[in-house]
């Protein structure tokens, strides 16, 4: 068991039967009265997001995920379809449990899997990604100057942000936590 006051962006622990990641923490100190923990929680199971409000008292059970590395291999309409790199076994996860890092996932990457009690819950991917751009719009050169950008669209389908010097064709690396532009490879 840990205190709620103890949780963190990215914790993973089980409340009320289910088990769930933060996705966003604040810690609310009202005028009068006992703090208050608001959380932005990530259901694994079902990638249902909710709304949890803690009293800072509050108890919940800390899990541990088991992790092993797989290869992301394809995806059809309702699952992504992983395998294990060490015994070639096939896993599938939802689409909705992984809504937040679809478009950083390229065939053939290797990922990190997280299970509970062997059931595949989540994948953890890099903390940076490298995509080549398919579509450019043309940057002006006296647009340069300003430090503006375009928003241009990866392989992966995402559409980002980036310098106008980005062009098509070209290898961009991606920060997939906060989804920015990190540099051009």
């Amino acid at each position: 068991m840990i205190g709620v006051t103890q949780l963190r962006r990215g914790v993973t622990f089980s409340h009320e039967g289910a088990i769930y990641r933060v996705l966003e923490y604040d810690h609310y100190k009202p005028g009068r009265g006992g703090a208050i923990i608001r959380t932005k929680l990530r259901n694994l199971k079902t990638g249902a997001i909710t709304n949890v409000n803690f009293n800072s008292g509050d108890r919940v059970d800390d899990i541990r995920l088991d992790n092993r590395t797989v290869q992301y291999l394809y995806a059809d309409e309702t699952f992504y379809n992983f395998m294990d790199t060490e015994t070639f076994e096939q896993v599938a996860l939802p689409r909705a449990t992984l809504e937040d890092v679809i478009h950083y996932l390229k065939e053939g990457m290797s990922i990190e899997i997280e299970s509970y009690e062997g059931e595949p819950l989540d994948i953890e991917i890099p903390i940076t990604v490298e995509l080549e751009v398919t579509e450019a719009p043309i940057g002006f050169a006296g647009d340069t100057a300003t430090g503006a950008t375009k928003e241009v669209t990866l392989e992966t389908g995402l559409k980002l942000n980036v310098p106008l010097f980005v062009e098509a064709g070209d290898i961009i690396r991606i920060d997939t936590r906060t989804g920015e532009y990190l540099t051009r490879v």
